[in-house]
């Protein structure tokens, strides 16, 4: 079933969807934070916080759809599947599962319940950061359209030292669609140009994935035995990196991560900075959507180990943000393997340490965990800097499924 006016539509349910997240931080695990839109009777609603209730609302979402719009949601666990995510607006040439734009309200409604219930309850975290995502690239192209700009569905040069444009698997654009945009192919900047994915079927005794993206995010969750067995890769960005609605309300989705970051560095001494300083420099994430497995082989940077147990903490509470994208109860034992970790883990940075110019970059690279923020010159809003983000896991991106040489 699908709407005349898909996207239209979509931006209506993303207040009731951001509503429902700061009930569900402040604690409603059940029906009590179910939320129906205005103008709408669809609700978004969180199951029981578990593998179990992941399950059940992926199995509602799919009860909505017709058994065309199934095929492209439920799709085998494989690894071409798994690894076809982007940072680019490309959508459905450079990732799998249904546009939640060219459906009704309802199936929207039940789509991100699925996110509101897999997803983490923090504020400003999990499900809210996705949430804030989704209204920046609806501002994004708003900016775009009344500008008359066109600066195409970019996002920013790629992974590593050297550039070339970043997008699917292994660093080029995926063929199928083109550039005017379009359902189906290069989407543009729009709060409904965002797509799900069941990679295997949802059970709590199976293997399967969680699959959500579009323009600056990528969801990967991945379920084992009625566990998570991986909460990466996560990708997220934004760019504009605040602006203003018409309410005057202030959206800073990534100030938390770069106010960590910056914690991070500056409460480094001068010597401690200058070891921690990388020959480098970056423009983009290095491990970014098609770069599995690619760690760097050597370790780089500052040892954590020989930090003061202040500065530690400073570490670990820069690693959190990211993290706490998965459910609660998924994160703090991320957490926990991270901290016992920490003396092996190293962090480094390039460019400057304020975060405020373009190849502004930092790293934390332990036995597990990895993460790195970068700043960017814009893509629409070219005067301005934005910012790309990655969290993986040396061995729980996709769950450990997968061998990348």
């Amino acid at each position: 079933m699908t709407s005349t006016t898909p996207h239209r539509r979509w931006r209506v349910l993303l207040g009731a969807a951001l509503a429902v997240g700061m009930m569900t931080a402040c604690g409603s695990n059940d029906d009590s934070g179910d939320e129906a839109t205005p103008a709408t009777s669809a609700t978004i609603k969180s199951y029981d916080k578990s593998v179990a209730g992941v399950v059940e609302a992926a199995e509602a979402f799919l009860a909505t759809l017709d058994d065309t719009e199934k095929t492209s949601v439920q799709l085998d666990l494989t690894q071409a599947n798994a690894i076809a995510w982007s940072n680019l607006p490309c959508g459905s040439t450079c990732r799998p599962g249904i546009e939640f734009g060219n459906l009704d309200d309802s199936q929207v409604a039940a789509g991100k319940s699925v996110l509101l219930t897999a997803l983490g309850t923090g504020t400003g975290t999990g499900f809210e950061r996705v949430a804030q995502i989704f209204l920046a690239d609806d501002y994004l192209g708003s900016v775009q359209a009344s500008s008359g700009t066109s600066a195409g569905p970019g996002g920013g040069m790629s992974g590593g030292p050297g550039g070339g444009m970043s997008g699917g698997p292994g660093g080029a654009m995926p063929s199928g669609g083109s550039m005017s945009g379009g359902t189906g192919g290069l989407g543009g900047y729009d709060a409904g140009n965002y797509y799900m994915a069941f990679l295997g079927t949802p059970s709590s005794t199976g293997t399967w994935q969680l699959h959500f993206g579009g323009h600056h995010l990528a969801v990967n969750l991945t379920y084992k035995a009625g566990a998570v067995a991986g909460a990466s890769p996560f990708f997220v960005g934004v760019e504009p990196t605040s602006w203003s609605d018409s309410a005057g309300t202030t959206h800073e989705p990534l100030q938390d991560m770069k106010a960590a970051m910056l914690a991070m560095t500056t409460g480094l001494s001068t010597a401690e900075q200058t070891k921690a300083k990388l020959s480098q420099s970056f423009s983009d994430v290095l491990l970014g959507p098609g770069e599995d497995g690619q760690f760097p082989a050597t370790k780089q940077g500052l040892a954590v180990g020989a930090l003061t147990d202040a500065q530690k903490k400073l570490v670990l509470a820069a690693i959190k943000p990211w993290v706490a994208n998965a459910d609660d109860a998924t994160a703090t034992a991320l957490m926990s393997t991270y901290e016992s970790e920490l003396d092996k883990t190293y962090i480094g940075w390039s460019g400057t340490t304020g975060l405020t110019k373009h190849a502004d970059y930092v790293r934390i690279d332990g036995p597990s965990v990895w993460v790195e923020f970068v700043c960017q010159n814009g893509v629409v809003l070219q005067n301005q800097i934005h910012y790309h983000t990655i969290y993986r896991d040396h061995t729980r991106d996709y769950g450990g499924e997968f061998t990348f040489a």
